[in-house]
């Protein structure tokens, strides 16, 4: 595979996760608005602002659905929903030959819904009125219409290298967004286990695990009994939740792996390594030792690790020299 067509399929998928990300991250905290007060809303929106990575250093001004505006339709922002959505689609107009009609018109039509300018009403909410019913609407449209994609994607595209590299950049760029969604609540949830939790707390928790799509897979696994520690277990180490990051990063490995068998690379061995290592350390760790330690420190050495491996695979298969592929 040419690596512009690897690269191309690596970042729109990275894009639409990321899209889709952001406009849970947003329902979620838009729907909380309804259960709290003001302070405990600043903090939450701040939260939230932390767990997306504080694009462009943006400050809280007070104005939720301002900054929902902002963070959903500001192009200059280039983690901004719509941003997003224009990027993988442009990367997917690069390898069009590559991927199915059905994508490409699953793609297309959630590119020309966001991007048609009376969609920004969506958001004009008046915030006296306390209704979130418009807001909400359209970031669920956008999370479906990715959902279809990725749906369509596995149905319709054969499984080769191409799709790889797609099931690539959508795990690494879960795991990363999970990571951060963790370390953006530790402060809340982790930092000071023998407190006492509030009421006000459990409503937290409940965001928490909607943020990551967990709430009914958590309640399957432990009941509805919330506490501090098991969701972190179920975040962090469960093996068959698709937005745990235990779960992203095995299947990253395993992408990776397809990936070097069909293309017959035999210099991918440090790549290997890496996720492997990845891995096995989650698999074999236990939520008690990682609560012992600094969790915050253990989050942000993820981090550092999935981006040797988004390094490594670039220098192996996208940006390398000449004479590393006439050596194979």
């Amino acid at each position: 595979m040419l690596s512009r067509v690897a690269d191309s399929l690596y970042w729109m998928s990275r894009y639409l996760e990321r899209a889709e990300h952001a406009t849970r991250l947003l329902d979620v905290n838009l729907n909380l608005m309804l259960d709290e007060s003001a302070t405990s809303s600043d903090h939450r929106w701040l939260r939230m602002l932390h767990a997306m990575g504080n694009p462009m250093r943006l400050r809280w001004n007070g104005d939720p659905y301002e900054l929902a505006r902002t963070l959903t339709f500001d192009t200059s922002n280039k983690s901004s929903v719509v941003s997003c959505i224009i990027a993988a689609r442009e990367n997917a107009r690069q390898v069009r030959e590559q991927i199915s009609t059905e994508q490409w018109q699953k793609l297309n039509s959630l590119y020309l819904e966001v991007t048609r300018p009376e969609v920004k009403q969506a958001m004009q909410v008046d915030a006296a009125a306390g209704s979130t019913a418009e807001p909400t609407a359209f970031l669920q449209n956008v999370m479906e219409a990715v959902h279809q994609f990725q749906g369509v994607t596995d149905s319709t595209m054969s499984h080769g290298e191409g799709w790889q590299f797609i099931q690539v950049g959508r795990y690494l760029e879960r795991a990363s967004a999970t990571r951060l969604l963790l370390e953006a609540y530790h402060a809340d949830v982790w930092a000071h286990p023998d407190r006492v939790p509030e009421g006000n707390e459990y409503l937290d928790w409940m965001g928490l695990l909607r943020s990551a799509t967990a709430f009914e897979a958590y309640c399957k696994v432990y009941t509805a009994d919330l506490t501090a520690e098991r969701i972190l277990e179920f975040l962090l180490l469960d093996a068959e939740f698709p937005h745990s990051l235990r779960f992203s990063i095995d299947s990253m490995k395993c992408a990776l792996q397809a990936i070097q068998e069909k293309s017959g690379k035999t210099r991918a061995d440090e790549l290997n390594r890496i996720s492997g290592r990845l891995s096995a350390s989650l698999g074999f760790a236990s939520v008690d030792e990682i609560l012992m330690g600094d969790l915050v420190a253990y989050l942000r050495g993820i981090q550092r690790q999935c981006q040797a491996i988004h390094q490594t695979m670039y220098n192996l298969y996208v940006d390398y020299p000449i004479q590393a592929a006439l050596a194979g």
